[in-house]
Formats: structure tokens, C-alpha cells, sequence
């Protein structure tokens, strides 16, 4: 028998907050050591639309969420459900985007 405690999702969430876009972000260009101007550049935006969308100042489109997954070779529907899901937090709307 184990005491350990099992840490997933539901538990980041209570400690951290809820897994936004831009905290996805940030943490995958911090993972890969690179620093805002060049991650902006490597995605075809200006660091202050990447310093924007990291601090959840501004929400990406679902083609922007699409085309910075494929830049960053991972799976679009994640990046798009992050998208998608911030957008009904912001709007206050209690619904929770699935991928199937």
C-alpha cells in the first residue's frame, strides 16, 4: 500500500489555476530555452503579441491557435481546445471544450 498522492490535472488546477493558452505557451518556450524575441520570430509575430498572448492579455484566434501548433509540431486540437476554452472563460461561460 502506497501514501503516495496522485497529482493530476484537477489538482494543478486547485494549486495553479486552470491550464490556459498562454501558460501552455510560455511553459513550452521556457522548456525549449528560448527566449521571447527569438520564439516570437520563430512564430511570425512581434514579442508583444507573444508577451500578450503568454499573459493572457489577448486570446488567439482557432487559425492562430492551428498555425502555432503546426509551427511547434504538436497536436493542433490541444492548442485549439486551449484557444477555444479560454475564450468561454473569458466570456464567463461554464463550459468545458472535450477533444475527441
Amino acid at each position: 500500500m502506497t501514501t503516495e498522492k496522485k497529482y493530476g490535472s484537477a489538482e494543478l488546477a486547485k494549486e495553479y489555476g486552470p491550464l490556459t493558452f498562454g501558460r501552455a505557451l510560455w511553459s513550452h518556450r521556457k522548456c525549449e530555452e528560448i527566449s521571447q524575441k527569438d520564439f516570437a520570430k520563430m512564430l511570425g509575430i512581434s514579442a508583444s503579441s507573444l508577451c500578450d498572448l503568454e499573459k493572457g492579455r489577448k486570446l488567439p484566434s482557432v487559425n492562430r491557435a492551428a498555425k502555432i501548433a503546426k509551427i511547434l509540431n504538436e497536436p493542433e486540437k490541444i492548442w485549439i481546445r486551449l484557444a477555444l476554452q479560454d475564450m468561454l472563460r473569458e466570456a464567463d461561460l461554464r463550459y468545458e471544450v472535450s477533444v475527441a
